[in-house]
């Protein structure tokens, strides 16, 4: 049992749902397997199951649990601060392939 710290400020959807909720509602919240703390309060990245940046939002809550079926999970609840451009998509998406996402398929 551990803490994952998501220092890179991103906030990764797996489920195309939960995106949609954001986008369409201005707020959302994301269940993350494993405990991890979020920077609460700070803006952040957010980018679909396809790895592309699409928004920027706000960390509004992060809570560590231990849910009923015994797994660790961490919801996410955030607020929608925009939605990028296609050329801030196009850059933030190729930054972070290079930064983190591209690293870790290579392990």
């Amino acid at each position: 049992m551990g803490f994952e710290t998501e220092f890179n400020s991103v906030c990764k959807f797996k489920s195309e749902q939960e995106l949609y909720e954001l986008l369409e509602y201005g707020k959302g919240k994301m269940v993350k397997s494993g405990f991890r703390v979020y920077p609460t309060g700070q803006k952040v990245i957010a980018y679909n199951p396809s790895n592309e940046a699409i928004a920027i939002v706000r960390i509004m809550a992060s809570v560590a649990e231990i849910n009923f079926q015994g797994e660790e999970v961490t919801g996410v609840e955030m607020e929608l601060v925009r939605k990028l451009t296609e050329e801030e998509s196009r850059v933030q998406t190729a930054l972070a392939h290079e930064m983190f996402f591209g690293e870790r398929e290579q392990q």
